[in-house]
């Protein structure tokens, strides 16, 4: 599950205030030597009024996903959907000190560039400062943690591999035409 995570991290945080749910899709990092989600969203967001200290928030990681056409079966099967999906269950804890919101903000950046590490946030980068009033950064102690990995387990040994073929094959589906035409609207 830390895998799904660490691969997907453009997580879904969900939480209520008065019955009322809130889902806001944010990057969300696990902190590994911690064991905690870090997280940061804009302050005019309206579910920053859940994330009091002790709230209670749904964190949502989705990996790759793909219809699985019996035509690529070798036995007679039925139509399904193959996915891996991580739910993870906690309590918010408000971080409100400038200096920590800056270390939070830079272990994230240095986690989303990568390795290759073609940028580097550091903590006296003046636009930081400009930007500390207008986000709230908090960690998420996890409470449960709960992976949904639907991947034809129950098909035998051929027709699985047929189906994590598929799976691959649809994860790597070329975006390019979509994504073009979504920037042109």
């Amino acid at each position: 599950m830390i895998s799904v995570i660490q691969h997907f991290p453009f997580g879904m945080l969900v939480s209520a205030h008065d019955g009322t749910p809130f889902v806001t899709h944010i990057p969300i990092i696990y902190d590994e030597p911690s064991g905690r989600l870090v997280a940061h969203i804009d302050k005019q967001n309206p579910q920053v009024a859940t994330l009091r200290e002790g709230a209670s928030v749904m964190a949502i990681f989705k990996g790759p996903d793909a219809y699985i056409s019996p035509s690529v079966y070798l036995t007679d099967q039925l139509p399904t959907w193959n996915y891996i999906i991580v739910h993870l269950t906690g309590t918010v804890r408000v971080i409100e000190e400038s200096n920590r919101i800056k270390e939070t903000l830079v272990n994230m950046t240095r986690f989303l560039e990568g390795p290759e590490q073609k940028f580097q946030l550091k903590k006296d980068h003046p636009m930081l400062e400009h930007l500390l009033p207008h986000i709230q950064v908090f960690e998420i102690e996890i409470t449960h943690w709960e992976g949904k990995f639907k991947l034809s387990q129950d098909k035998n040994l051929v027709d699985f591999e047929c189906a994590k073929a598929e799976l691959i094959k649809n994860s790597k589906t070329d975006l390019k035409s979509f994504i073009e035409k979504i920037y042109k609207t």
